[in-house]
């Protein structure tokens, strides 16, 4: 009720709200005469005239929606380091001290890498770890490693080292790969590539960390709240004591000035209000379930038994407890399921019920029955005889120049002519079964000449 509320946050610019307003309200009650209180009122009616010209809800609003969306962005950008720790597992082998070690070293290069962004762009983890030797202390580097940090730093003091621990374990993979331990390189490339990946929004965050919201956007913001309310800008107050309903200009204040302490308290997630991400958790947590992963849990998985439903193959429903049986939900019916079309208007009206059998020869020969095969240069065209075609014999015509033969099975009418060379598509015509096992040739009787053949 009281962690992270708006009363925690809109409390002390309440009660200076207050006290300016009581102390204007005694002075104009008991300190001026007649004449000084006609030019207060001038006064206060000419800034109640111009107080509306303002678009605080407008300005608000928009402010507020942009800190909003910026403070998801930066949740949503945050790494975890599960997935890598799921590659790492399945792909790196070995139950002995070495593969363990590679395991283990390399979830704790990946969590060392988000633990220095943290530190740079969150007070509490600043705190936490203030320098390398801290993270020495905690485990989550050693002495060695330490040094050619600290040596790094002194050659190239001008950017930051979070990247480094990445690279250490993008060599790690390496290696384990040419120690045998990965059996393919694309395992690696998977491993390599989420390691990428995790770098990439390591360094998303810093981004976010060194460029804020424009300083000018959050200074209009605040000035225009102060100007609306104090009584030395806007005289606020003041228009409440002439007004004897003053209460809703209290909840008006309470309104205005609550949105702007959200705006300002979630403009920066990884600070030290009370609704900041809870960084330094996210830190022991990461670690944790890196090794249990790569670690207790590597290659183990509960004994293969049959479930419950293996002979109904799927539950027909699953089971409701008694306090979630007033929620049992139907399934989702789609919009035109209640639409009833009548038998009499379901029939197919004259003008659609055409079929290819009235077309005439022509039509059909050049619709359907031509085929053009521009590798073996051999032309199909259909006799004279007329054919009832059907969508699957059209499909089975255009396959490939070899299906000529179940043309010619179906239909006594049809013929082929020579356009060239086409010796091998012979001997392949020749050669395929026919649906009664016996091959074209002994079907239909072919005769050959020397001017070609049919």
């Amino acid at each position: 009720r009281w962690r992270g509320s708006i009363y925690k946050l809109v409390w002390p610019d309440l009660v200076m709200f207050l006290l300016v307003y009581y102390t204007l309200s005694f002075i104009y009650r008991f300190s001026l005469d007649p004449d000084q209180k006609k030019v207060f009122e001038g006064v206060v009616k000419y800034c109640e005239s111009y107080s509306d010209l303002i678009p605080l809800s407008f300005v608000l609003g928009f402010y507020v929606s942009i800190v909003m969306q910026r403070w998801w962005n930066q949740y949503v950008s945050i790494p975890w380091p599960d997935s890598i720790a799921v590659f790492v597992s399945s792909n790196i082998h070995g139950q002995d001290e070495r593969g363990r070690v590679m395991r283990r070293t390399i979830m704790r290069y990946v969590c060392l890498s988000l633990t220095m962004i943290f530190t740079m762009n969150s007070p509490r983890v600043k705190k936490r770890f203030p320098t390398l030797d801290h993270f020495v202390e905690a485990g989550l580097l050693t002495e060695n490693e330490k040094s050619i940090m600290n040596d790094l730093n002194n050659k190239f003091p001008r950017h930051t080292k979070h990247w480094l621990p990445i690279v250490w374990a993008a060599s790690i993979v390496t290696r384990a790969r040419k120690e045998g331990r990965i059996r393919d390189d694309f395992a690696v490339k998977t491993i390599i590539d989420e390691l990428n990946k995790f770098r990439g929004q390591c360094g998303l965050l810093l981004s976010y960390d060194s460029i804020s919201v424009p300083l000018v956007y959050t200074q209009v913001n605040c000035t225009t709240v102060l100007f609306m309310f104090f009584p030395m800008f806007t005289a606020l107050q003041a228009r409440s004591i002439l007004n004897k309903n003053s209460i809703f200009h209290f909840v008006q204040f309470f309104f205005y000035m609550g949105w702007l302490k959200v705006a300002e308290s979630l403009i920066n997630p990884f600070g030290e209000d009370d609704d900041d991400f809870e960084v330094n958790w996210l830190v022991d947590r990461n670690l944790q379930v890196s090794y249990l992963i790569v670690d207790e849990m590597h290659h183990e998985h509960p004994e293969l038994i049959k479930d419950q439903y293996w002979d109904e193959v799927f539950p027909a429903q699953l089971p409701y407890t008694v306090a979630a049986e007033q929620f049992r939900e139907e399934h989702p019916q789609p919009s035109t399921a209640n639409i009833e079309v009548p038998k009499s208007a379901a029939e197919y009206s004259a003008a659609s019920s055409i079929r290819i059998d009235d077309i005439g020869d022509h039509a059909v020969n050049h619709l359907v029955l031509q085929y053009d095969d521009a590798q073996s240069g051999i032309q199909f065209s259909a006799g004279p005889k007329r054919r009832s075609i059907s969508r699957v014999n059209t499909r089975e015509r255009m396959t490939s120049a070899g299906s000529a033969t179940s043309m010619n099975t179906g239909s006594q009418a049809s013929s082929l002519h020579r356009s060239g060379s086409v010796k091998s598509v012979i001997w392949r015509l020749f050669s395929r079964e026919g649906p009664t096992g016996t091959t074209a040739a002994t079907q239909t009787p072919v005769t050959v000449d020397g001017g070609g053949w049919s």
